[in-house]
């Protein structure tokens, strides 16, 4: 496995294979002076991995007759720009997958046409911002490498094994820093039109009976009454977050919450937020003192023709004109008129002259609301409940659209006027504070003090300590989000800040861990659906075919069940795939529709036809889907 990146993304995934699938990998990065540094991922993490390379020997040298393979290594080469000669020497033309993670799409594109050309069975992994360029490029890449293979144009090989694979680490960790924000928000993962749907939910109370859903995706860590409990680090221990667990693990867990698989389900494209850069609204036109003052006008000129048909006796169509053509100064004066009529001709020129200028403020303002469609809103004076974002580069931009697709009202804060996320705050119509986040009134112009949630999202982990700080000391009981980069560093921070702020939560997330997986599992030629975080871990979704697993196939769905590493959630009936004509009728709900039966009973056995969703542990894919163990089964 190649790896080349310039950020803390490429070191993950690297550690990623090597400590998870065992894989032999280079990691290809920059020259020192412009390298990152690489992520503290726990010593319980180096330790796992230690063993994990002790055990990969021991099964080695059991299936080989003694004679050992090598142990999974790390190769780091040092290149300033990644050129066809580069690519060569680092074994492009025989390696088994490369992923390019650099920050920028341009060096990504660029990068993985060469590799395509140097081996065109190559399995890439591309990291790219820009979506709907990253599905041209996807199926660019793909047709070069069926036409260079000799299989057509559709490359003869299934979805699940894709040549090629376009990802973005912001569209993988935005749902998940977007749900972690907010209470009782679904965590969902959706693609291709399938939708997975978990929440988290507190532990009942007393008397109380917890609805388990379809299934029980995850324990939470039992830290609700302990200060000092880890917020899903690697070394929590069994007071941590325990994915995948058992009925009688579930059972046993008092005053635990759980990640529980609400639903299961097919649906066609997902819609767009539609509140983008149109036309305002009506009432959004005109301030509300302008309104009042329009109101008002309006009513006098009410009360001036009901009192010019008590004078004169007229019409009443008869007595709103006349009212008016006074209140506009273009009828002859009431020389030989009555008095009353001579009144009420001076109070409609006085309404008249009170009328010109609030028509001016009328028509400024509304320019003015147009003009200002394209420029940055200020918070509303009266805003509350919100959820104040820090940072609007690539994750904060991602989180933004996923905040206003929920409908949930956000308040942003940058420093710098040329971001990337100012252009979708604009056309959002989302209130931005532009100022550094870390001087004094910055958060209090954002509502901090009313604020319902906290994403420091930056992408310097003391900045988003630094304010998140601050602002509980604004708010001691507001719930705080942080992008934090190194696992060690994230358990201190939320030991500390839980100790000191008891009653308030306080969660951490790294953007690189979680969307290593993904991307390993992309790399590794599966279809890697989405990830959910528990605390600070990942449990992946992934489609896998039934056959050649031993673990799956001839086996029922529970039997299949392994605490801990894998469990099936549904089975997909839609074409590729075989399935047997039988299992149209599991399940009641469109499946023959959808393609999807997600109510499988525990007795059903799975086939070598079938392909199957199911949610797994990193390690736990690994161990189910490793690509060096069937390649010595094969052998």
């Amino acid at each position: 496995m190649v790896v080349c990146g310039d950020d803390g993304l490429a070191h993950r995934l690297a550690a990623e294979l090597r400590g998870v699938y065992g894989e032999q990998v280079t990691l290809v990065v920059p020259p020192s002076g412009r390298r990152v540094r690489q992520p503290v991922v726990g010593r319980a993490r180096a330790a796992s991995a230690a063993l994990f390379d002790r055990v990969s020997a021991a099964v080695n040298r059991a299936g080989t007759g003694g004679v050992a393979e090598p142990a999974a290594t790390e190769q780091v080469v040092e290149a300033a720009e990644l050129t066809e000669a580069v690519l060569t020497e680092v074994g492009a033309d025989r390696a088994a997958a490369l992923a390019l993670v650099y920050d920028d799409d341009e060096t990504n594109i660029r990068a993985a046409l060469t590799a395509r050309r140097i081996n065109p069975r190559l399995r890439l992994v591309l990291r790219l911002y820009n979506r709907r360029l990253g599905q041209h490029i996807e199926e660019l890449l793909d047709q070069t490498a069926a036409v260079a293979s000799g299989t057509g144009p559709d490359g003869g090989g299934s979805r699940l094994d894709a040549s090629t694979t376009v990802l973005s680490d912001a569209d993988t960790a935005a749902p998940a820093l977007a749900a972690t924000a907010l209470v009782g928000t679904s965590k969902v993962v959706q693609t291709e039109g399938l939708v997975l749907r978990a929440v988290e939910r507190q532990p009942p109370g007393p008397g109380e009976v917890a609805d388990p859903g379809l299934c029980t995706l995850a324990l939470l860590s039992a830290t609700s009454n302990d200060p000092a409990g880890a917020d899903g680090s690697e070394s929590s221990g069994e007071h941590g977050p325990q994915l995948l667990p058992d009925e009688m693990a579930v059972a046993s867990a008092t005053g635990r919450g759980t990640v529980v698989l609400e639903q299961v389900s097919y649906s066609g494209p997902s819609l767009s937020s539609g509140r983008g850069g149109g036309v305002p609204p009506f009432a959004s036109l005109f301030s509300r003192r302008l309104r009042w003052s329009l109101a008002g006008l309006v009513g006098c000129v009410l009360a001036l023709a009901v009192a010019f048909i008590f004078v004169t006796g007229e019409h009443p169509l008869y007595a709103t004109y006349v009212t008016l053509l006074d209140l506009f100064g273009i009828n002859d004066p009431a020389y030989h008129e009555s008095t009353g009529r001579q009144v009420l001709q001076l109070l409609s020129g006085l309404v008249g002259l009170l009328l010109l200028p609030v028509l001016l403020a009328a028509v400024l303002e509304a320019l003015g609301t147009f003009r200002s469609a394209s420029t940055l809103r200020k918070p509303p004076r009266g805003l509350g409940g919100h959820v104040v974002l820090l940072g609007l580069g690539k994750i904060g931009t991602r989180v933004l659209t996923r905040l206003r697709e929920l409908h949930i009202p956000v308040v942003c804060v940058e420093s710098d006027p040329e971001a990337r996320g100012m252009a979708t705050a604009r056309r959002l119509r989302v209130p931005v504070v532009l100022g550094d986040v870390t001087q004094e009134g910055v958060l209090e112009a954002a509502k901090i003090h009313r604020a319902h949630a906290l994403l420091a999202l930056t992408s310097a982990d003391t900045t988003n300590l630094e304010a998140s700080l601050y602002a509980r000391s604004v708010r001691p009981d507001l719930r705080v989000v942080l992008r934090l980069y190194d696992d060690d560093f994230a358990t201190a921070v939320y030991r500390t800040m839980r100790a000191a702020h008891p009653f308030a939560l306080t969660r951490s997330r790294s953007v690189s861990h979680l969307a290593a997986p993904a991307f390993a599992g992309a790399m590794m030629g599966r279809q890697i659906l989405g990830a959910i975080p528990v605390e600070r871990r990942v449990l992946l979704f992934a489609e896998v075919e039934v056959a050649g697993h031993p673990q799956l196939e001839g086996r029922t769905v529970a039997e299949a069940f392994r605490a801990g590493a894998w469990r099936v959630l549904a089975l997909n009936t839609a074409p590729p795939g075989g399935r047997r004509d039988e299992g149209e009728t599991v399940g009641e709900e469109g499946a023959p529709a959808s393609g999807l039966v997600w109510d499988l009973p525990p007795t059903y056995v799975l086939g070598a036809g079938d392909r199957v969703v199911l949610a797994a542990t990193r390690r736990g894919l690994a161990e189910l889907l490793g690509r060096r163990r069937r390649e010595r089964a094969g052998a």
